[in-house]
Protein backbone atom coordinates (compact mmCIF):
# COMPACT_ATOMS: atom_id res chain seq x y z
CA UNK A 1 0.00 0.00 0.00
CA UNK A 2 1.51 3.12 -1.34
CA UNK A 3 1.47 6.26 1.37
CA UNK A 4 1.49 10.05 -0.02
CA UNK A 5 3.59 12.47 2.79
CA UNK A 6 0.45 13.04 4.72
CA UNK A 7 -0.05 9.15 4.76
CA UNK A 8 -2.89 9.09 3.25
CA UNK A 9 -3.49 5.93 0.83
CA UNK A 10 -3.02 6.69 -2.81
CA UNK A 11 -4.55 5.01 -5.14
CA UNK A 12 -3.55 3.51 -8.30
CA UNK A 13 -4.37 5.84 -10.91
CA UNK A 14 -6.92 3.99 -13.35
CA UNK A 15 -5.10 5.06 -16.33
CA UNK A 16 -2.74 2.78 -15.41
CA UNK A 17 -4.78 -0.36 -14.25
CA UNK A 18 -3.58 -2.04 -17.61
CA UNK A 19 -0.22 -2.64 -16.07
CA UNK A 20 -0.98 -3.17 -12.47
CA UNK A 21 0.57 -6.83 -13.02
CA UNK A 22 4.16 -5.07 -13.33
CA UNK A 23 3.91 -3.46 -9.85
CA UNK A 24 5.99 -4.57 -7.23
CA UNK A 25 9.42 -5.29 -5.86
CA UNK A 26 11.50 -7.96 -7.90
CA UNK A 27 14.55 -9.86 -7.57
CA UNK A 28 16.21 -12.14 -9.82
CA UNK A 29 16.71 -15.35 -8.42
CA UNK A 30 18.61 -17.20 -11.09
CA UNK A 31 21.16 -15.03 -12.64
CA UNK A 32 20.10 -13.05 -16.04
CA UNK A 33 22.28 -13.97 -18.74
CA UNK A 34 23.22 -11.11 -21.72
CA UNK A 35 25.54 -11.73 -24.89
CA UNK A 36 26.18 -9.45 -27.96
CA UNK A 37 28.89 -10.45 -30.95
CA UNK A 38 30.95 -7.48 -29.64
CA UNK A 39 31.22 -8.61 -25.48
CA UNK A 40 32.06 -11.73 -23.96
CA UNK A 41 28.86 -13.46 -22.52
CA UNK A 42 27.99 -12.49 -19.03
CA UNK A 43 25.12 -13.80 -16.39
CA UNK A 44 23.69 -11.01 -13.52
CA UNK A 45 21.11 -10.20 -11.10
CA UNK A 46 18.82 -7.75 -11.12
CA UNK A 47 16.23 -5.83 -8.46
CA UNK A 48 13.55 -4.37 -10.04
CA UNK A 49 11.23 -1.33 -8.54
CA UNK A 50 7.70 -0.83 -10.13
CA UNK A 51 5.68 1.87 -8.17
CA UNK A 52 3.49 4.28 -8.58
CA UNK A 53 2.54 7.83 -6.65
CA UNK A 54 -1.11 8.21 -8.03
CA UNK A 55 -0.44 9.93 -11.10
CA UNK A 56 -1.07 8.20 -14.48
CA UNK A 57 2.16 6.92 -14.72
CA UNK A 58 4.47 4.07 -13.19
CA UNK A 59 7.80 4.72 -11.74
CA UNK A 60 10.63 2.30 -12.57
CA UNK A 61 14.39 1.68 -11.69
CA UNK A 62 16.27 -1.43 -12.72
CA UNK A 63 19.65 -2.01 -10.42
CA UNK A 64 22.35 -4.67 -11.78
CA UNK A 65 25.30 -6.41 -10.67
CA UNK A 66 27.68 -9.31 -11.96
CA UNK A 67 26.66 -12.73 -10.44
CA UNK A 68 29.87 -13.50 -9.04
CA UNK A 69 31.48 -10.61 -7.72
CA UNK A 70 28.15 -8.55 -6.52
CA UNK A 71 29.86 -5.16 -8.24
CA UNK A 72 27.00 -2.99 -9.56
CA UNK A 73 27.00 -2.75 -13.26
CA UNK A 74 24.00 -1.15 -14.99
CA UNK A 75 21.06 1.19 -13.77
CA UNK A 76 18.36 2.56 -15.46
CA UNK A 77 15.44 3.84 -14.09
CA UNK A 78 12.36 5.85 -15.68
CA UNK A 79 8.59 6.14 -16.32
CA UNK A 80 6.39 3.91 -18.02
CA UNK A 81 3.10 5.84 -19.26
CA UNK A 82 0.16 4.68 -20.99
CA UNK A 83 -2.41 6.67 -23.05
CA UNK A 84 -5.68 6.68 -21.98
CA UNK A 85 -8.09 4.43 -23.23
CA UNK A 86 -5.88 2.61 -25.32
CA UNK A 87 -3.44 -0.07 -24.90
CA UNK A 88 -0.68 2.57 -25.98
CA UNK A 89 2.40 2.28 -23.69
CA UNK A 90 5.03 4.84 -23.93
CA UNK A 91 8.92 4.34 -21.74
CA UNK A 92 11.02 7.04 -20.95
CA UNK A 93 14.43 6.23 -19.87
CA UNK A 94 17.89 7.37 -18.51
CA UNK A 95 20.95 5.11 -18.13
CA UNK A 96 24.17 5.18 -16.15
CA UNK A 97 25.94 4.24 -19.35
CA UNK A 98 24.67 7.58 -20.87
CA UNK A 99 21.94 6.73 -22.81
CA UNK A 100 18.26 8.08 -22.36
CA UNK A 101 15.73 6.47 -24.20
CA UNK A 102 12.05 6.60 -25.40
CA UNK A 103 10.58 3.39 -25.93
CA UNK A 104 6.82 3.10 -27.14
CA UNK A 105 4.55 -0.23 -27.60
CA UNK A 106 1.09 -1.88 -26.38
CA UNK A 107 0.06 -4.17 -23.57
CA UNK A 108 -1.88 -7.09 -24.15
CA UNK A 109 -3.17 -8.86 -21.44
CA UNK A 110 0.30 -9.56 -19.09
CA UNK A 111 2.92 -8.44 -21.67
CA UNK A 112 4.16 -4.78 -22.65
CA UNK A 113 6.08 -4.66 -25.58
CA UNK A 114 8.53 -1.88 -26.89
CA UNK A 115 10.36 -0.40 -29.51
CA UNK A 116 12.84 2.75 -28.98
CA UNK A 117 11.42 6.23 -30.99
CA UNK A 118 14.39 8.09 -29.84
CA UNK A 119 18.10 6.78 -28.30
CA UNK A 120 20.46 9.94 -27.74
CA UNK A 121 23.70 9.40 -25.61
CA UNK A 122 26.52 11.42 -24.21
CA UNK A 123 28.69 12.97 -26.53
CA UNK A 124 31.28 10.45 -25.02
CA UNK A 125 29.56 7.40 -24.76
CA UNK A 126 31.37 4.63 -25.49
CA UNK A 127 31.22 2.92 -28.89
CA UNK A 128 29.79 1.47 -30.72
CA UNK A 129 26.80 3.39 -30.18
CA UNK A 130 23.18 1.57 -29.76
CA UNK A 131 20.72 3.16 -31.85
CA UNK A 132 18.35 0.83 -31.27
CA UNK A 133 16.38 -1.21 -28.37
CA UNK A 134 13.14 -3.50 -28.10
CA UNK A 135 11.98 -5.16 -24.94
CA UNK A 136 9.17 -7.00 -23.86
CA UNK A 137 7.79 -7.69 -20.24
CA UNK A 138 5.61 -10.65 -19.30
CA UNK A 139 4.13 -12.00 -16.92
CA UNK A 140 4.64 -15.83 -16.57
CA UNK A 141 1.87 -18.34 -15.58
CA UNK A 142 4.31 -18.76 -12.77
CA UNK A 143 3.68 -15.07 -11.57
CA UNK A 144 7.26 -14.34 -12.27
CA UNK A 145 8.35 -11.34 -14.61
CA UNK A 146 10.35 -11.75 -17.71
CA UNK A 147 12.03 -9.44 -19.44
CA UNK A 148 13.55 -9.84 -23.20
CA UNK A 149 16.03 -6.89 -24.31
CA UNK A 150 17.09 -6.89 -28.05
CA UNK A 151 19.87 -4.40 -28.85
CA UNK A 152 21.22 -2.48 -32.45
CA UNK A 153 24.41 -0.91 -32.62
CA UNK A 154 26.45 1.06 -34.94
CA UNK A 155 27.80 -2.53 -36.24
CA UNK A 156 25.59 -5.01 -35.23
CA UNK A 157 22.07 -6.06 -36.31
CA UNK A 158 19.29 -6.33 -33.61
CA UNK A 159 19.70 -9.26 -31.53
CA UNK A 160 19.08 -10.31 -28.44
CA UNK A 161 21.00 -8.70 -25.67
CA UNK A 162 19.72 -9.58 -22.19
CA UNK A 163 17.26 -12.09 -21.08
CA UNK A 164 16.01 -12.33 -16.88
CA UNK A 165 13.41 -13.77 -14.91
CA UNK A 166 12.28 -11.44 -11.94
CA UNK A 167 10.07 -13.14 -8.55
CA UNK A 168 8.42 -10.74 -6.98
CA UNK A 169 9.62 -10.16 -3.01
CA UNK A 170 6.70 -7.02 -2.44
Amino acid sequence: MLRGLSNEVLPLNPAVEPLSWMLGSWISEMPGEGSYPTIKPFKYVEEVQITHVGQPMLNISFNSFNSETKKPMHRECGFIRIKPGTNKVAFVSAQNTGIVEIEEGEVRDQELTLASQSVARMSFAKEPHVQQITRTFRLTEEGNLEQTVFMATSEQPLLQHLHITYTRTS
